[in-house]
């Protein structure tokens, strides 16, 4: 394992998956600076503590990378002093708002109806390869301005998971780090004290029964299949991460140089 993970990450009381991205290697011998990219899930709930330690981290920006549903259903985020927000969504909060309901209200049957068989995962699949097809406008802005002039930076969505976590490996793809490395990064999202919290509105005694959860489990969980659905499509629409990179998020070597300037050590 290449990977180097802080060893004095802290956890914060109500944001979930926080994490410094810094320490992780590129192909060329280099690493991510530390102290310049950071992800985590939504900062809504933040405690004053939370709020306190992420104003101390001298931070430029904030992507959030939800949509008004979840925006609604979770609240803004707290405001940073100083720190610009900028909100690009990566999901149409009409794409799958019905889904979206039946997992948060559905009984067993209709669960296992949407869910079971291999669904909840190829959902997933399907989900990151359309971000990746469909979001070069939103990805090409954040990685021009993480060139230009807003590091440090936080990237974060709901759960810090999906969003945010293609939104972190397409910059680490820009970086050169390595392929291993950002798939590590990437599942770290299954450590337990990261993971986001299921929400069901039913109040039956199953709405958290083992069953539901297997069935919940791979809309929560952070899988290589998924990442690797997203680096696929990146191969069979436009040939390669260098390609993609240049065609398809118009980055030029110049302006990714300048990324990795102002990025790695």
């Amino acid at each position: 394992m290449t990977q180097q993970i802080p060893s004095t990450e802290p956890e914060l009381a109500a944001v979930r998956n926080f994490r410094d991205v810094g320490g992780l290697p590129t192909v060329d011998g280099r690493r991510v600076r530390h102290g310049v990219l950071y992800r985590s899930g939504h900062l809504a709930h933040a405690t004053d503590e939370d709020a306190a330690f992420l104003s101390g981290l001298g931070l430029h920006t904030v992507f959030d990378f939800r949509n008004a549903a979840d925006q609604k259903l979770e609240g803004p985020d707290v405001e940073l002093p100083g720190v610009r927000n900028v909100n690009l969504p990566l999901s149409d909060p009409a794409d799958g708002s019905e889904f979206w309901k039946m997992v948060r209200d559905g009984e067993i049957d209709q669960l296992r109806g949407i869910l079971g068989d291999g669904k909840a995962a190829g959902r997933m699949i399907a989900s990151y390869r359309s971000i990746i097809r469909e979001r070069t406008a939103e990805h090409a802005q954040v990685l021009h301005s993480l060139a230009d002039d807003s590091v440090p930076a936080l990237m974060h969505c709901a759960a810090g998971k999906d969003r945010a976590g293609l939104s972190i490996a397409v910059t680490l793809l820009a970086l050169g780090v390595e392929r291993e490395a950002i798939l590590a990064d990437y599942l770290e999202s299954n450590a337990k004290h990261r993971r986001y919290r299921v929400r069901r509105s039913a109040t039956s005694a199953e709405a958290y029964s083992p069953e539901v959860m297997e069935l919940l489990g791979p809309l929560f969980d952070a899988r290589a299949e998924y990442l690797e659905a997203a680096v696929e499509t990146i191969e069979e629409t436009w040939g390669g991460v260098d390609a993609y990179l240049e065609e398809g998020l118009g980055l030029s070597p110049e302006t990714r140089e300048r990324l990795r300037d102002r990025l790695l050590d």
